[in-house]
């Protein structure tokens, strides 16, 4: 059977592999154009998205409705989210590597870098009680429920206590107070 336009819907449908090379000579322009928008640079990147692309028309064409767009329209939103989520790919593994190339210092390096702060001159803006349940909570890992206890208090009365200390830091860390 001839391939055509009007046909190549249900050839999809049968997985009559025939369909993708035709695809490709139709609809390649246009799906290279949007890869091209989106991951501009690596040949290689927009060679493999237009893959995912073809994989993705080849499994998901029976969500294909003819009353709500166009084939061409379909696939051109398949382009156009596919080669989004391919630049976010690319994005996320280029930071992954920037961050483990800052990673990457000897251990000579390590020890001489200083922290940016040191927490108990943080834990200084903290009222007695709020720096207390702080450490029980964060540093040492009490449960809200043995914190509470301690201070003959309810539980709420813990977690209350947190959420104001974490916005006094915050201000503290914000204002540069340390």
């Amino acid at each position: 059977m001839k391939l055509t336009e009007e046909n190549v819907v249900e050839q999809l449908k049968m997985k009559n592999e025939e369909a993708l090379p035709y695809l490709l000579q139709v609809y390649g322009g246009l799906l290279k154009a949007i890869i091209q928008r989106y991951l501009k640079g690596n040949p290689q990147d927009m060679e493999e998205c237009l893959s995912d692309i073809l994989v993705a028309v080849w499994f998901h064409i029976d969500s294909f409705d003819a009353t709500k767009n166009t084939f061409k329209q379909w696939i051109a939103a398949i382009a156009k989210y596919r080669a989004i989520d391919y630049l976010r790919k690319i994005n996320k593994s280029q930071k992954g590597l920037s961050q483990f190339a800052l990673d990457e210092n000897t251990p000579e390096q390590q020890i001489s870098q200083q922290p940016l702060f040191d927490m108990q001159s943080i834990l200084n803006g903290l009222t007695d009680v709020e720096r207390e349940i702080f450490e029980k909570y964060y540093v040492k890992g009490v449960p809200s429920k043995e914190i509470a206890d301690d201070f003959h208090a309810r539980e709420s009365w813990v977690h209350n206590k947190l959420s104001r200390g974490r916005r006094k830091l915050k201000t503290i860390l914000l204002r540069g107070e340390v």
